[in-house]
Parts: C-alpha cells; structure tokens; sequence
C-alpha cells in the first residue's frame, strides 16, 4: 500500500514539474506536495554557488522571507554544506541531539516544541553536486527514516534537470549584469565629450557647452549639416548626465512615414487603427528617466507637433486610440540640419515648439569650418580602421595630407570617415598615398590638368576650339558657323583669323 503511495507522489511531481514554464513556481509546488504527503513541517532546495562558494536557499516551504535570507553556508558547514561538500545524504533521527545542526534559518529555535528529524539529500548534475533537497517533520520512532531517505533521493534526482536550469539562468543573469555594466562603462567611456575628436576653437566651444549642459535636465537643440557629429553629442550629453545609468532612444524623424511616428514616439492601443493587432509602447514611454534623441526634428508633421509640445511643457501624453494619460521623465534632445526659423516664418514648424526646444542650442560647425581638425580625424580613423582590418599603416603621405586639407568636404566629418576607410581598404603599404583617396578629392595640381596658363590664355583656347568646332559641323561655311555660335559673319572671321583657323581647311 505504502508502495503505491510513493507512485502516486512521483507521478504528481513528475507532473508538477513540467506544468509550469515557471522554474520557481513548479519548485514551489513540488515542496508543497512533500508536505502534504510525507507530514513534512519544512522543506527547502539549496543551491551552490560555484563563484561566491556559498550555498543559499533558492526555494522553501514553511521558511520566511527573513529566515530563508539567513539560510546561507559554505561547502562543508553544517549538515547542508557536508551533503553538498560529501554527495552523500544525512539522515538525523532527533535535531535536538545533533551538534553540527546549525540552525542558521533560526526556524527551529522552539526548544519546547516537538523533536525533529532531518533528511537531506544531494541533488546532482552527473559527479558534480550541484544543491541539496532538505526536509524535517516531527519525529516518531516507528518511521522509517530510509524509507523517506530513498524517496527524497529519487525526488532529488527528479528536480535536478529543473536545478540545473536554475543555475543556469543565475550563471546566464550574473554574466549579462556583468556584461551590461561593462557595456554601461564602455559607453560612458565613448561617449566622453573629450572623445569627440577636434581641438579648434570652434570645438573647444563645443565642449565647453556640452560640460555646460550635461549635468542639467534642460532641453537641447543641436544645430549643424549633416555629417558634422550630432548624434555624437547626444550621446556625449545623455552619458555624461545624472541620467547615464538609464537608456537614450533614438528616433530618426525624418526616417518615418508621417503616418508612423506619432504611434513610433507615443505607443497606440490595439485596435486603434489597422494593423494595430496588439499594444506598442511608445519611444517616450522606453525612454522613461532617461533621455530621447529626436533627430531631424525639422521633418516632423505639424499634428504631431502638437503633442511633442505638450510632452515637453506637461510631460504627459496619450498613446494613439488611448485614453489613459501617461506621464514620462524625459530630456529631450534634438537635432537638425534645417532653418528653423525659417519653417517657423513659413509656418511649416511651430512658433511655440521651436522655443520650447532651443533652450539650450549647440552648433556644431562644419568641416571646412574647422580645418585644423581635419588631419586629427583623418588620424583617429586611419588607426581606428587599420585596427579593425588588421592592417599595419602609419600614416599619410605628403601629396595625400595636401588632397584631404585642399578638399572642401561637403559631407562633412562622415565624408572624411568614409573616405578613410576606402582608403585604409585599398592600401597594401605602411602608407597611404594620394592615389588611394577618392577621385573627388583630386584637385588640378594632384591630377595634372591645372591648365598652367593665364586667363586671358585660356579664353583664347576656348574660342578658338569653339571656332574650329562651329567649321566642322557647317562644313567651312563661315556664315553658318557665325549663325551657330549667335555673332556676326565679321567677329567670327576676325576672331579665326586672330586664332590662326583657316576655314578652308574645313570644306
């Protein structure tokens, strides 16, 4: 009878144990059946942890919050860490006459109350002990203590696949923290205002606003063409704030249909609209604490306007078919390349928004601008690149530095960036020569079609090719010529004359 029992327990854990996706849940479950069945007054599932060497209870029945924090050993102390420590099981008929009990759960300090026995078992991944399943119920001498040692041991052996996934998920949490403060570090460090490559006057400026401005919660509005490293600031501004240990979310205005960013920024509900199959949260609502970077903020629809500004003056907002008002803590950070105060004269961008964002403006200049820079950049991508190739390349010829500090740079620091990488690609030396840079950096004087002349030289030659060129396509006829380039049949002949061009030669 006592047999079928057992089955019937194994079964129901059995069950218990793939019934929830939750690992905890179903541990929970698990002991709570144990003390239903086996009269069992505590139970709890100890893990070890094999980086801080301790042993901690990961779930319990009958313990308290308080009593479970205190439940922490290490291998070989107590009756826990010796199973652990062994990966042997202990049974203990009476608590009370068991020295090496520690009691550190202080769960059993009652001496007036009723004798306990004690069974732990190792629960184990292959050789390796990897927790231990303990449990204690009132004592009675016509128990079998092995009965209950070798049911707990087959438990044991059931839970330890569920273990190991606990561990798992531990170890897996443990390094993704890890790995996110490392990532937080690495960003803080990148993302250092001194990092922002530049030591003209014009960014010296820069710097000095972006010191200025980190440490508040004020509004920014960074001007400058595209290329010029807007982005870059942002995150030199959010990394360098109170806010650093929270995200930054970037929205690209100009990337998003004007039907899109108004559920892109402020989430909707389902339903609101087709397509809307589920509920979205919003960029304002992720960005929570932190800080948002709106760039191009100039494209954005003249609606969705009127609610940026109520998220900047109230922060508060509703999420498209919503009803609910949400309130957010966010600073907001914005960029843009246009005139804004000439979409506001031509009332295509808000009065009122543009004030609310230019709270603090940052203009970062453009590369011709700052042309003692060009060289210092030129540097940190050529190492940044050659690193990235595996490529041994020291430096710049003379002829190439002369092509990059001549060249004006529509495309700004992104221009010279890519043109370095192009560069460093295409190199297979120590250095990189002239002819590695793109054709567009080529001036005359590198390529070797300056026309070494005068003006009035090169006037002449040109009159002279389109004198010869009008004879050739009217056969010699002077007349027709003159009539082709709009002068008089005189000019025409005065100026060939003058050339040296004989329309004989044409007919």
């Amino acid at each position: 009878m006592q047999r079928i029992e057992d089955v019937t327990l194994l079964y129901e854990i059995s069950k218990t144990l793939h019934e929830h996706l939750d690992l905890h849940k179903s541990l929970y479950r698990v002991l709570e059946i144990l003390s239903n069945s086996m009269n069992m007054a505590r139970g709890t599932l100890s893990i070890l942890d094999p980086v801080k060497d301790e042993i901690s209870i990961e779930v319990a029945h009958g313990l308290s919050r308080s009593a479970i924090e205190r439940g922490k050993y290490k291998p070989g102390e107590g009756i826990t860490g010796q199973v652990i420590q062994t990966g042997k099981p202990i049974v203990i008929p009476k608590i009370s006459q068991e020295p090496q009990f520690l009691d550190r759960t202080a769960s059993r300090k009652n001496q007036n109350g009723p004798e306990l026995s004690f069974i732990c078992v190792p629960v184990k991944k292959g050789n390796r002990v990897i927790g231990a399943l303990s449990a204690d119920h009132p004592y009675d001498p016509t128990d079998s203590l092995e009965d209950g040692l070798q049911l707990l041991s087959v438990i044991a052996t059931m839970i330890a696949q569920h273990v190991i996934n606990l561990e798992t998920i531990r170890l897996e949490k443990d390094q993704l923290r890890e790995e996110n403060f490392r990532l937080r570090n690495e960003l803080t460090r990148r993302y250092r205002f001194t990092n922002i490559v530049g030591n003209s006057n014009k960014m010296r400026e820069v710097f000095q606003m972006i010191a200025q401005v980190s440490q508040s919660n004020a509004t920014v509005l960074i001007r400058g063409e595209s290329g010029t490293g807007k982005e870059l600031v942002a995150n030199s501004i959010h990394y360098n704030s109170p806010r650093a240990k929270n995200p930054i979310v970037k929205v690209n205005c100009a990337a998003l249909p004007a039907t899109l960013i108004e559920s892109e920024l402020f989430g909707h509900e389902k339903g609101a609209f087709t397509g809307a199959v589920r509920q979205k949260i919003g960029k304002f609502e992720l960005a929570d604490k932190g800080s948002i970077f709106l760039d191009e903020i100039g494209s954005i629809d003249p609606e969705v306007q009127v609610k940026l500004l109520r998220v900047l003056q109230e922060k508060e907002f509703e999420r498209v078919g919503g009803h609910k008002t949400l309130k957010v803590d966010v600073r907001i950070i914005a960029a843009t390349n246009k005139d804004l105060e000439k979409a506001v004269e031509e009332e295509t961008f808000r009065g009122d928004l543009y004030y609310r964002l230019n709270v603090f403006p940052i203009y970062m200049p453009p590369l011709r601008e700052r042309k003692t820079d060009i060289l210092l950049l030129a540097d940190f991508f050529l190492e940044k690149y050659a690193r990235e190739n595996h490529k041994d390349i020291r430096r710049f010829s003379t002829p190439a530095i002369d092509m990059l500090m001549q060249y004006h740079w529509p495309g700004n620091v992104r221009e010279l960036e890519n043109c370095i990488e192009r560069a460093v690609l295409l190199c297979e030396e120590g250095v990189i020569h002239s002819y590695h840079l793109p054709p567009t950096l080529q001036t005359g004087t590198e390529s070797g079609t300056l026309p070494a002349r005068s003006l009035e030289e090169a006037v002449e030659n040109l009159e002279r090719e389109m004198i010869i060129d009008a004879l050739k396509n009217t056969r010699g006829n002077s007349t027709r010529a003159a009539a082709l380039l709009k002068t008089t049949v005189r000019k025409f002949n005065y100026k060939a004359k003058l050339h040296g061009v004989d329309f004989r030669q044409y007919r």
